[in-house]
Parts: C-alpha cells; sequence; structure tokens
C-alpha cells in the first residue's frame, strides 16, 4: 500500500465468535467487521450481552471452550493473528496488543508485588535492564495519577484500593507501548476526576505513540469525549457505525437512537428516563430477520428478514426504516 492508503493498525474482516452447548449455538459475534488506523480511538458500544466484550476477546485469542472463532480474519498491521500458533500469540499478546479488564484481578497476581509484575511483563518483551524495567514502571504508575510510585511498586494487590488496582493495571498495559489496547470498560469503578486522568493518558498515548484503541462501553458520553467512530452492537452484530458526531448527532438505526435517548442527560429534569422497551433477546433464541425488530416501534412486516448492511458518507447501518435526520426513511 501507498502512504495514502497506508495499512491499518488494526482490521477485523467477517469475524464469527459460536458457543456451542446443549441447549444449543450461541452466535456471540456475527459477522462483524471494522477498522482501526494508527492513533485512532474506536468506540464499541452495546447493552450487556450485544457481543462487545466477546469481540474483543476475540481479538485477543482469549475465547476458551466451549468457545470458538469460527470464521474471518483478524489482521494487526496485515498479519492474520488467527493464524498464529499459541505461542506466536502469547508473543504477540501483552506486546503489541494489549487488553485491560473491567476487574483488575484479571490482571493481576494476588501474590506478587507490583514491580514484579510490572517488570516481568516489560523484560519478556524488551532486552533491557531491571533497573530500566523498574524505570517504565514506576513512569507508567507516575502517569496513571499514583502517588509514592517507588512505595507503590513494593506493595502487594490487596493493599491498594479497587480503584488503584484498576489503575495498576492500565499502566501495565501502557508499559510497551503497544500496537493496539482494547478497553473493557476498565474505568467503570473510577472516580470522576481519575475517570477524566486515564481517559485524557489514553488520549495523550494514542497521539504521541500512534497506538490504536477499541474502548468497549455502554456509556456514550465517554465515547463522545474520547472516540474518533463508534461502532453499535445488538445482538452480536454491529448495526450502525461511523464517526462520533455522525452516529450520536444523526443515528440512523431505531437501537442507536434509544440508547441516547436513554442517557439521563437527555432527560427533562424530573421526568422519568426514556428506555427501550423489552429485553435483549436470548443469543440462543434469535428471533428471526431483524433481532431488534420484537423492541423497535418502526417495525413492519419487511423486518422479518434479515437487513442488509447499507453505508453511506462514510458509515454504516443495518436497517429497512432507518432515520435521516430525524426522520423516518421509507424502505
Amino acid at each position: 500500500m501507498t502512504d495514502a492508503y497506508p495499512v491499518p493498525t488494526l482490521s477485523v474482516e467477517n469475524l464469527q465468535t459460536r458457543f456451542v452447548s446443549r441447549a444449543g449455538t450461541v452466535k456471540a459475534v456475527d459477522d462483524v467487521s471494522f477498522s482501526l488506523q494508527a492513533g485512532q480511538i474506536m468506540g464499541l458500544v452495546g447493552e450487556s450481552g450485544s457481543g462487545k466484550s466477546m469481540t474483543g476477546y476475540s481479538i485477543m485469542g482469549l475465547i476458551d471452550a466451549p468457545g470458538q472463532v469460527v470464521g474471518g480474519r483478524i489482521l494487526l498491521k496485515g498479519r492474520d493473528l488467527r493464524g498464529l500458533s499459541p505461542e506466536a500469540m502469547r508473543q504477540v499478546r501483552g506486546n503489541r496488543i494489549a487488553m485491560i479488564f473491567q476487574d483488575p484481578m484479571m490482571t493481576l497476581n494476588p501474590v506478587l508485588r507490583i514491580d514484579t509484575q510490572m517488570m516481568e511483563a516489560v523484560l519478556a518483551h524488551q532486552d533491557v535492564s531491571r533497573d530500566s524495567a523498574r524505570a517504565l514502571a514506576r513512569d507508567a504508575l507516575t502517569r496513571v495519577g499514583i502517588a509514592s510510585p517507588d512505595e507503590r511498586l513494593q506493595a502487594y494487590p490487596h493493599q491498594f484500593s479497587g480503584g488503584m488496582r484498576q489503575r495498576v493495571a492500565i499502566a501495565t498495559a501502557l508499559l510497551n507501548k503497544p500496537d493496539l489496547i482494547i478497553c473493557d470498560e476498565p474505568t467503570t469503578a473510577l472516580d470522576v476526576t481519575i475517570q477524566g486522568q486515564i481517559l485524557y493518558e489514553m488520549q495523550k498515548l494514542c497521539r504521541e505513540s500512534g497506538t490504536a484503541l477499541i474502548w468497549i462501553t455502554h456509556d456514550l458520553s465517554v465515547v463522545a469525549g474520547l472516540a474518533d467512530s463508534v461502532c453499535v452492537m445488538y445482538a452480536g452484530k454491529i448495526v450502525e457505525s461511523g464517526s462520533v458526531r455522525q452516529v450520536l448527532e444523526r443515528p440512523r438505526h431505531p437501537y442507536t437512537q434509544g440508547l441516547i435517548a436513554s442517557a439521563p442527560s437527555r432527560n427533562p429534569r424530573g421526568a422519568p428516563l426514556q428506555q427501550i422497551p423489552g429485553m435483549t433477546p436470548s443469543l440462543l433464541n434469535l428471533p428471526g430477520g431483524c433481532a431488534f425488530r420484537e423492541r423497535c416501534t418502526r417495525a413492519t412486516v419487511l423486518c422479518q428478514a434479515a437487513p442488509p448492511l447499507h453505508s453511506s458518507e462514510g458509515r454504516g447501518w443495518r436497517c429497512f426504516h432507518p432515520l435521516i435526520d430525524g426522520t423516518r426513511v421509507a424502505p
């Protein structure tokens, strides 16, 4: 490729992840495609059970049995991660791609000191001295707002609060300046001040180092202030995608419109919160056609068929009755 069309940092093409059980097959991730350029931040938004976290785990190669990635490609700078051996994938994971989990204890070992864990993360992938590794760890702790980093490096995870543990996990992910970081709602347990500091540091990292970032969340306000683009997921599929401004200011899918309308800031003072009617369907028993049609006030007989992917002006959506500037478009 030429410099005008650089190879994306990440390109996900028709990704499919399945969980097979006695009750049936769950299509946790169903034909998902998107790409990120260097330094780009993408928000992956949806309700619980929409498949957004499973998309992140699939990219990281962290799907355990009975789950399996059964189709599609995951290209990191043109290299298909699905074709790598387990050992080669371990070398990529934590070095070129990193994931920050909602629960920091998925990252931290409770019986090892913080300095041991962070220095091992550096030494596993960089040919540096232990003193240099410690200096990198200390600097990373400082960047996420942890005071007295030298003292904290000698502590154990149980000596930290939940918010402090999460900041350590974030600092660990930043150590090797990976090409891609996947964040699975890592600031949910943090107070607003620290959350703002972390978001600022992540944006700064992406600008300065060219790291691409996927921020998985249900909080549209975080996406609005952090991301360049957004993908909205429902029942394992991306139902709408585009720039943050396009999607949040002029949503075309009724599910996206429902998510935006249900944000507390959108409601008049004292009025009940708006809600999307019904419940997210079980992925074991999805309705035929559009998975959202049983909750959608604009559904028609046409919606009994699966809506194709439409695209225009750099955005995409799956809906027979999209909104254009707040107006329903005839099928």
